[in-house]
């Protein structure tokens, strides 16, 4: 009786997941200047639609701010804790905790099918760096490369993905 109760339960959820994911899709692309944005960001390798929707719906403000605000405001810019002569270790924290997730994912699938993403997450394990620092160092590296093209309007093909961190 329990099992079949979930059962139901979950396949009622699923149904509603579709109509809301249906209802996103229909709103993005009414819009024209989010569809613009979201086309822009499924460019670019390891971005894919609640990655960009994500972005679109979450961080209004890529493409408006310098690399290292938008870094901050996401939260994945390091920040120091020193105090007078003491200098402490540098850490991410703070800022908006669903952007941070969606660039974790897409950054995890950059190390693997983004050549430029691929090629710098290499480049720091090679140099000694804990995976887990040089994942957050590809996260902001993505962002970085997200920022500017929905900056200059242009798509991963057209601009050079050379956007430094």
């Amino acid at each position: 009786m329990v099992e079949a109760s979930l059962t139901k339960h979950l396949a009622y959820l699923d149904a509603e997941l579709a109509d809301v994911d249906n209802d996103l899709e229909t709103r993005v692309r009414a819009s024209a200047v989010w569809r613009e944005r979201e086309d822009i960001l499924r460019s670019v390798p390891s971005v894919g639609p609640v990655v960009s929707r994500t972005l679109v719906g979450e961080l209004p403000e890529l493409g408006r701010l310098g690399r290292r605000a938008v870094a901050k405001l996401v939260g994945i810019a390091p920040l120091n804790r020193d105090s007078g002569a003491w200098r402490g270790r540098r850490v991410v924290q703070g800022g908006r905790a669903a952007v941070r997730a969606a660039l974790y994912m897409a950054a995890l699938v950059a190390t693997r099918r983004n050549p430029v993403i691929r090629a710098f997450y290499t480049r720091l394990l090679a140099a000694g760096k804990p995976k887990k620092l040089a994942l957050v160092a590809c996260m902001r590296k993505l962002l970085t490369i997200l920022n500017h093209l929905v900056r200059t309007g242009q798509h991963w093909g057209q601009a050079p993905a050379t956007a430094t961190a």
